[in-house]
């Protein structure tokens, strides 16, 4: 049976790296198909992980949330792939996209959106947003099987979550926290937010090599920090 994985946090928390790099350690890791959603329609992931892509070979999911019904033929003619990972598949916005593209998904499509995806890979990892009134990032920790929350060693996270906590309360029991260090810097105070917090059960370290990959618009690619993939390979089997 799939299994749904819904990734969340705080703003700027590296959520979409983390989500996007736990589903590349889940295919590599479990031999399995897996199925990577972004929701972000502020910054469109199409965009993000394939930058030097032809506009033709992308596509978007705004195209299936915008069709009457949502049949799994839909679902599959939105993914992208790349030629060196069989059985994992890229879904989520193209540049150029905006929150007034498409209007705004029903709950419905929006299940059976969860639904196709599910039938199509054993592992659906969802990229949701911050943003509490995003509707499919909403439907997608209450649908999950797993949520991953995503939290960074400052001020700035422990003040999103003092604000918008209530959002995460209905899933705290499937809930795993983790740590993800995005910033280079000796003295973050790592202790402090991990007693805020009290069960953090993961902390991602800073990976320059990950930071690269950002840069040079390679994230589809396999990771090689030994550090990074260790951790996220045990948060891998956590969550499968």
């Amino acid at each position: 049976m799939s299994k749904l994985i819904a990734v969340c946090g705080s703003p700027e928390s590296g959520k979409t790296t983390l989500a996007l790099k736990l589903a590349q350690e889940l295919y590599y890791s479990m031999k399995t198909s897996v199925l990577f959603l972004s929701v972000d329609l502020t910054v469109p992931i199409m965009g993000y992980i394939f930058p030097h892509c032809k506009e033709s070979d992308l596509y978007s999911i705004g195209k299936t949330l915008d069709k009457t019904d949502i049949y799994r033929e839909d679902v599959m003619k939105q993914i992208v792939t790349v030629k060196t990972m069989m059985n994992f598949g890229y879904l989520g916005f193209k540049a150029g996209e905006n929150k007034y593209s498409y209007p705004r998904p029903t709950e419905d499509k929006v299940l059976e959106l969860f639904r196709c995806m599910s039938e199509i890979a054993d592992y659906v990892v969802i990229d949701c947003v911050s943003d509490n009134e995003d509707f499919i990032s909403t439907l997608a920790r209450r649908e999950a099987d797993v949520v991953i929350q995503a939290i960074t060693p400052d001020l700035k996270c422990m003040t999103y979550f003092a604000s918008n906590g209530d959002a995460y309360l209905g899933c705290a029991d499937k809930t795993a926290i983790v740590m993800n260090t995005t910033e280079k810097d000796l003295y973050l105070p790592f202790d402090e937010v991990k007693n805020h917090f009290k069960k953090v059960q993961f902390v991602l370290p800073y990976s320059y090599a990950l930071k690269q990959q950002t840069i040079t618009g390679t994230l589809s690619e396999r990771l090689a920090d030994r550090k990074y993939r260790e951790v996220i390979s045990k948060l891998a089997k956590a969550v499968s």
